[in-house]
């Protein structure tokens, strides 16, 4: 095993945890990640470092330099590393050093799964953080559905959908706070999804 891991820590649940990731954390002398991430481990003894948007590029910089120096690293990455998670910025981060990816179940996965929807028949995309992407219009024109990340709320990605001509009587569906007590589903038309109020941790589906 490396001395840097990139464990995948599913949506937010302990039951939703793999037993490779729980072994890897386990293992490890530091832990980093989002503040609702090292909850998950709180009983885990191990220095811990929290990573959050404002400082994420000099915490992960830390992160690999920890782990040069011969420390077990752990960064925790909420769903999969892969998947709007902290492999594309390690990568470029890491240089010369070895490190290993623990997948994760992703929130799209689950939001898949609660709508009984071949995932792997559905367009896919992730706009968190990055801004809304220009293929989105061109995806909803393709017959399938379009499972989504938002890039901030459900309500930008709805008046843009609007603003470029997709039918206000779209049906969609929104799976919200995906594996917590408080898990949200609605299943309703895209105009009405207005009339909703979403927090921040959601997934998007356009039928």
């Amino acid at each position: 095993m490396s001395k840097l891991c990139l464990v995948g820590i599913g949506p937010g649940s302990k039951e939703y945890l793999t037993f490779e990731a729980v072994t890897v954390v386990e293992n490890s002398e530091i832990l980093v990640g989002s503040k609702r991430a090292l909850k998950l481990f709180s009983d885990v003894d191990s220095e811990k470092i929290e990573l959050g948007a404002h400082n994420m590029g000099e915490v992960l910089s830390l992160a690999v330099s920890k782990a040069c120096e011969g420390k077990s690293v752990s960064i925790l990455s909420t769903g999969d590393p892969g998947f709007s998670g902290v492999l594309k910025p390690i990568k470029k981060l890491a240089g010369n050093l070895k490190f290993d990816v623990i997948p994760g179940i992703s929130s799209v996965q689950i939001c898949a799964s609660k709508l009984q929807i071949p995932w792997d028949e559905a367009n896919i995309l992730t706009m968190h953080g990055k801004g809304i992407s220009d293929s989105l219009i061109t995806l909803l024109s393709n017959g399938k559905p379009t499972i989504i990340l938002p890039n901030k709320t459900i309500e930008e990605t709805v008046n843009y959908l609007f603003n470029h001509g997709i039918d206000p009587d779209r049906k969609v569906a929104v799976c919200e706070n995906i594996s917590y007590e408080d898990e949200k589903i609605i299943k309703t038309s895209l105009k009405k999804l207005l009339n909703e109020e979403f927090g921040y941790m959601c997934v998007l589906v356009v039928y």
